[in-house]
């Protein structure tokens, strides 16, 4: 068999370059090392006898699987003696995120902070099995294992998640006014409007990496949390005055979140989960400059799975 031109395997790769971001980034949780590891996934399909590749999207999400698979091992114990909460890289996301409930659900804050408590192959068989519907006999060649150990893996990852992130009814517009009224009440310092919003025993998730100022442990309870967000507009934060600090609304992880900048900088994002009823249970706000960079460039990331 005759091997294809070179700009043929390039426009292959393309093709399926957002997918091979989508698996890498849930299996990882950072836009960094998503991106590095497709990076990886090119030079190797580069290298390959592409003649012999009967199905290219199945062979190329086989070997970024195995790359971001490498890649989360070697993280672990960076991520165990990170200072304060470890949260996840946040991104910008298009509306093909906003559109399909699962994409935007899987790739939520919420959700990787859960799958971050998953060993790496229990990880990498949930993100395959659960997101991208593959079959166990396709997840077992992609990571190196046996069937009977990838079936085992994936009812354990399945039964944690499940006790771990109860699922609730999404309704997405009213997600969507409840950020715009959290958003208007914190901007504005308003305590009270903050407290409707927010269930009794929400928890506020900080991370500053050690790099700013951040609370080092949760912050839990209504009051305290609604205290906090009311003070954005009357504090000097990492030396910007309030006055020059920007927040605006802006699709976070396939939801709605508040992106805050100034002095040509961004600075933090906050992102939600809701209860049932739309009230907000849990708050992740990332301010640790490293992990803002996805976000500072402006790139918007489609993260759909098919």
């Amino acid at each position: 068999m005759t091997q294809p031109p070179a700009d043929f395997d390039q426009q292959i790769f393309h093709q399926h370059r957002n997918l091979l971001f989508s698996v890498a980034y849930r299996f990882l949780g950072t836009a960094a090392d998503a991106e590095d590891a497709v990076q990886d996934a090119w030079i190797k399909w580069s290298a390959a006898d592409r003649s012999q590749v009967a199905d290219p999207k199945a062979y190329l999400t086989r070997i970024v699987s195995n790359l971001a698979l490498e890649r989360l091992r070697s993280t672990r114990y960076k991520r165990e003696t990170y200072v304060g909460p470890w949260l996840p890289e946040p991104i910008l996301t298009g509306g093909d995120a906003a559109e399909a409930v699962t994409d935007a659900e899987s790739v939520s804050m919420a959700m990787l902070v859960v799958l971050e408590t998953l060993s790496p192959l229990e990880r990498a068989v949930f993100v395959l099995r659960e997101v991208f519907d593959f079959s166990h006999a396709e997840i077992a060649e992609a990571v190196e294992r046996s069937e009977a150990a990838v079936r085992q893996a994936a009812h354990r990852a399945r039964e944690h998640v499940r006790a771990r992130r109860p699922r609730f009814p999404t309704d997405r517009s009213r997600q969507r006014e409840v950020t715009e009224r959290f958003f208007a009440a914190s901007t504005g310092g308003d305590v009270n409007a903050l407290m409707e919003l927010l269930s009794p025993d929400v928890t506020l998730w900080t991370d500053g990496g050690g790099k700013v100022r951040q609370a080092l442990r949760p912050v839990v309870g209504a009051h305290t949390v609604a205290a906090w967000f009311a003070a954005i507009g009357t504090v000097t934060y990492q030396g910007i005055e309030p006055a020059d600090m920007n927040a605006e609304l802006v699709e976070i992880n396939g939801g709605p979140g508040m992106l805050f900048s100034g002095r040509n900088r961004v600075i933090a994002t906050v992102t939600f989960d809701f209860d049932a009823d739309g009230r907000i249970t849990a708050i992740h706000n990332v301010a640790n400059p490293d992990k803002l960079r996805a976000i500072a460039g402006g790139t918007t990331h489609h993260v759909a799975t098919r």
